[in-house]
């Protein structure tokens, strides 16, 4: 991993009216590595995606990209340097999956968008890295959803930014898709240099693939550390209101939560 800040956020505060939904968040995510965001729901993790993504206003506090003031970039340079895969798939059902992923070329285009060699080539690579290159003539609407959150990777990846933040990319899929996307983003990030932040709730799975773990509880960071250091019993409990027992994963040694048994019936 490189030892190099590309994401430093400082003192984020985003409030709802009279709500403060972040509250002086800080910490940073360095070039090559994978930073899990968990907490329960309501801690805002999506509204910290959100808010470095340009969709919702900050009151106060700064994020920087290499060095960069992220909220001072035009939406072209913001897309060049942040790629994001959003929550939600809001993609264009009757675009092809071609298509749907050349967007993420978009800040690259000339003024007349005319695409150069480099922009195919970088798309065709996030296609075939992303294993959709096969879908490429597909239309969007006819993918199930693995292969649209495989889609919403490549286009993120043709956008060839320096940080890659990803909001709960493993929603609605398989134990299979999950793993080939999580490791996938893994690889990625220490190949490439990619910083990326990701919000994950099953926290077995950040575990296993994330260099270290951002808890948030109520809009605030209560700890940044390795998984081991952050995934213990006490601040699992203190943030999710629930006991749950933490054991070494047998293979790779990783924290392994255990949700406490239901007694059964007699």
């Amino acid at each position: 991993m490189v030892d190099e800040t590309a994401l430093d956020i400082q003192n984020l505060t985003v409030c709802y009216g009279d709500f403060t939904a972040l509250h002086k968040v800080s910490f940073g995510v360095s070039a090559g590595e994978v930073v899990g965001l968990i907490g329960p729901n309501g801690a805002g993790k999506t509204t910290l995606i959100k808010a470095l993504s340009g969709i919702l206003p900050v009151k106060a506090g700064s994020a920087r990209i290499q060095g960069k003031d992220l909220f001072r970039l035009s939406t072209r340079e913001r897309a060049s340097r942040l790629a994001v895969v959003p929550q939600a798939r809001s993609l264009p059902a009757d675009f092809t999956v071609w298509q749907t992923v050349f967007m993420g070329r978009t800040p690259y285009l000339g003024w007349l968008g005319t695409p150069s060699p480099q922009d195919n080539e970088r798309a065709s690579w996030a296609l075939a890295r992303t294993s959709t290159l096969e879908l490429a003539d597909r239309v969007i609407g006819e993918l199930s959803g693995g292969e649209q959150q495989g889609v919403l990777l490549a286009r993120a990846l043709a956008q060839d930014a320096p940080v890659l933040l990803l909001d709960e990319p493993t929603t609605y899929l398989d134990l299979k898709h999950q793993s080939v996307l999580l490791k996938l983003v893994y690889e990625l990030a220490h190949e490439h240099g990619i910083a990326v932040l990701m919000v994950l709730h099953d926290l077995n799975l950040v575990s296993l693939h994330a260099d270290r773990v951002a808890l948030m509880v109520e809009g605030k960071l209560r700890a940044l550390g390795t998984p081991r250091e952050v995934i213990t019993p006490e601040s699992l409990a203190e943030a999710y209101g629930l006991p749950l027992k933490v054991i070494a994963h047998p293979e790779y040694g990783t924290p392994l939560i255990l949700p406490e048994r239901i007694a059964s019936r007699k």
